[in-house]
Parts: structure tokens; sequence; C-alpha cells
């Protein structure tokens, strides 16, 4: 199996205000987004070309709005994401899919 190119995991998903899931896991790997829940399941996934994703400025600093399939999610990434250099996982998401071939939006 091939390094993804990004993937985190314990995000929050919500799906307008409904929350999908407390411990998701985004995973950005072969030019493909995808959406999953905490027992794996696949919630929502697309290529990054047709995803646009971006940080809004009311939102927290660790979340972030990505349009997949049509549809918006709200994705919250922790701290406990962060790696040792410090660079906060939503940053790494969007320069993942902005280097994919992702749109900004």
């Amino acid at each position: 199996m091939a390094d993804a190119e990004f993937s985190a995991s314990g995000v929050r998903i919500e799906r307008f205000t409904r929350s999908l899931t407390r411990a998701g896991q985004v995973v950005v790997k072969d030019g493909r987004l995808s959406l999953l829940m905490s027992n794996g399941r696949e919630i929502d996934s697309a290529p990054v070309g047709t995803v646009s994703a971006g940080k809004r400025w009311f939102f927290a600093a660790d979340s972030a709005i990505a349009r997949v399939n049509g549809v918006r999610y709200r994705l919250t990434m922790g701290q406990r994401n962060r790696r040792r250099d410090g660079a906060a996982p939503l940053r790494r998401f969007l320069e993942a899919l902005r280097s994919a071939g992702g749109r900004r939006g």
C-alpha cells in the first residue's frame, strides 16, 4: 500500500449542522479525497480535481469547509494530528489538495 499524501484521524466531520463522526479520517491519496467514518466506512470520496476546500475567517483555526460531490462538509482537525515540526493538520490538508490539483474555495 502506497503512502498517503495526507492522512488525519480523529477528525470531526459535519454535514451542515449534523455531526457525522467525531473520530473520522480524511485521506488524500492517489489523486482522490476520501472522508471515512471511525470504523473505516466511506462517507464520501471524489477526485481532488472536483473538490474545493478552504478556511473561512469565522471558523476556528482547525476547521475548514470541503465541497465533495456538491455536498459541503465541515472538517475539524484537532491537535492530535499536529506533526513534530509544528505543521498544523489543516494547513497540510489544504496544501495536499492544492498540490494534487484541488481547487481553493
